[in-house]
């Protein structure tokens, strides 16, 4: 009889698949490594290999439009531009 950690694990397996939307259509994503996974309950989950950030949606090109915001803040927050002038 499988146990509850065996349960749990298996609750929290993704499957990657291979991703079939252009991302040269994006700035922030175009010749990045962007992996594409989708979870038990059918929600994509896209990661951006190079900063760590990763986003969700209820389609491919949902989830990579989120991303492409999502690492176009990252990249925004990391600038050298605190943003503070105005104090």
């Amino acid at each position: 009889m499988p146990s509850d950690a065996d349960s749990d694990a298996d609750a929290d397996t993704d499957t990657e698949r291979e991703l079939t939307v252009d991302l040269s259509a994006y700035d922030e994503l175009r010749d990045e490594t962007v992996t594409l996974r989708v979870n038990e309950n059918g929600l994509y989950i896209v990661d951006h290999e190079e900063t760590g950030v990763s986003s969700q949606g209820q389609s491919e090109e949902i989830a990579i439009e989120n991303l492409q915001e999502a690492v176009s803040t990252y990249r925004d927050g990391q600038s050298d531009d605190t943003g503070d002038d105005w104090l």
